[in-house]
């Protein structure tokens, strides 16, 4: 099952590439990408180390609001992870944002969409898959935290000095809405919660006061965010389709929709999936904010028009644009929960692969085959590149008060 149906063809032109460089921290080597990033090493910490982390979770109702035009359901819940010392300085804030996945853990309605599938038989397949992508889930069904796919990168970020808010938007993977409009609906939904936040650190008041829970035990939890976090430092991290509404969110033509006091500063498109077919590009045009994309050679789900979009988008900017390639990551490993190791309903491995060539994967159809890299290398390589973008444009090149300046 495409996850994502992106179409295959794109508008092509020339790649801008830059290289991507931390201010404050340099990159894995590129012969470490080419060769084993599994055994890359870990941050060289000074030593005060990485900053201790903690994480609460926040859920205003899984339906919060309605989608204009259509009338359905969104959620406003998040997963934030932060240093526990937030210190006297604010702290930039990175939004994160996941893409098109399943909404309900259903198994019987996911082992009865493969059934049907393998039988033809697209009836009972759409009705199975209208139990995995209802909103909100049916009474005693357990909706999927894709949000919490991006523990991983909350957790690195957070040791780092950032406040880092990964959204869950179920309610629109179970919507109606599509291409340009689906873009949209996960730009406002960055918005919402962007305000929120903007709220909370300027007075202490909104609609996240008392609404933090430990992500652990999910009891209530009080934390002091106010006047914590610089809401003119925002960097997002979309994936997937969430890619799309992050690039969406930051172009020059949508920056009005920002809350007042918010201004977004980097913006990373992971394995994005746009609307290639979009008539109106200037829709995503991005020319002061620097972009990175980031996508895997062997992503079954995104094609190579990844790059060449987000360069079209910025083909007129005066700000960074970085595109990062990493040889045998495909695209659900980024999120733990789309992961075969996790145990969730509908995780798997996209990957192309070749019986004859075992250890080993393309994109599907392709013809090039590089060893694959684990859940946990390949994880591991993307929160390289993602801290290093963030940190060389959220802080200015200077370190926060405490960090260490650890080299990778």
């Amino acid at each position: 099952m495409n996850h994502h149906d992106t179409p295959t063809t794109a508008r092509r032109r020339p790649l801008r590439s830059c290289t991507l460089a931390a201010s404050t921290a340099a990159l894995f080597v590129p012969q470490a990408l080419a060769g084993s990033p599994a055994s890359a090493a870990t941050p060289d910490a000074s030593p005060q180390g990485p900053r201790r982390v903690a994480a609460v979770t926040y859920d205003l109702g899984d339906q919060a609001y309605r989608l204009p035009g259509t009338g359905e359901p969104v959620e406003i819940a998040a997963t934030v992870h932060y240093p526990t010392d937030l210190g006297t300085t604010p702290r930039p804030l990175i939004v994160q944002l996941h893409g098109w996945h399943e909404t309900c853990a259903d198994r019987e309605a996911a082992a009865a969409r493969s059934a049907a599938e393998l039988a033809q038989d697209w009836d009972a397949y759409e009705a199975a898959s209208r139990k995995l992508f209802s909103w909100p889930c049916a009474p005693g069904t357990r909706p999927i935290a894709n949000e919490r796919g991006y523990d991983y990168l909350g957790e690195e970020l957070a040791a780092r000095g950032f406040i880092v808010v990964s959204v869950r938007a179920n309610g629109i993977n179970a919507s109606s809405v599509s291409g340009d409009e689906n873009a949209s609906a996960r730009a406002d939904l960055i918005n919402k919660h962007l305000a929120l936040w903007q709220q909370l650190s300027a007075s202490g008041h909104g609609g996240l006061v008392g609404a933090f829970r430990d992500a652990a035990t999910g009891k209530p939890r009080r934390v002091d965010f106010r006047r914590h976090v610089d809401l003119n430092k925002v960097g997002t991290m979309g994936h997937s389709r969430g890619g799309a509404g992050t690039t969406w969110q930051a172009a020059d033509r949508h920056k009005a929709q920002w809350p007042a006091g918010v201004k977004i500063r980097a913006v990373m498109a992971l394995a994005p999936a746009y609307n290639v077919m979009t008539e109106d590009m200037a829709a995503y045009e991005i020319t002061k904010t620097p972009v990175a994309v980031m996508r895997g050679t062997c992503d079954g789900q995104v094609g190579r028009e990844a790059f060449s979009f987000a360069a079209e988008a910025t083909a007129r900017s005066t700000a960074g644009f970085h595109q990062v390639a990493i040889p045998g990551a495909n695209h659900n490993y980024f999120n733990t929960q789309w992961s075969p190791e996790s145990g969730e309903v509908a995780a798997g491995d996209d990957a192309g692969h070749d019986d004859g060539r075992p250890g080993q994967c393309t994109e599907p159809g392709g013809s090039t085959y590089e060893p694959q890299l684990t859940e946990a290398a390949q994880r591991r390589v993307g929160a390289a590149y993602t801290e290093a973008f963030f940190r060389r444009y959220l802080t200015d090149g200077k370190r926060f008060e405490g960090m260490p300046t650890g080299k990778r």
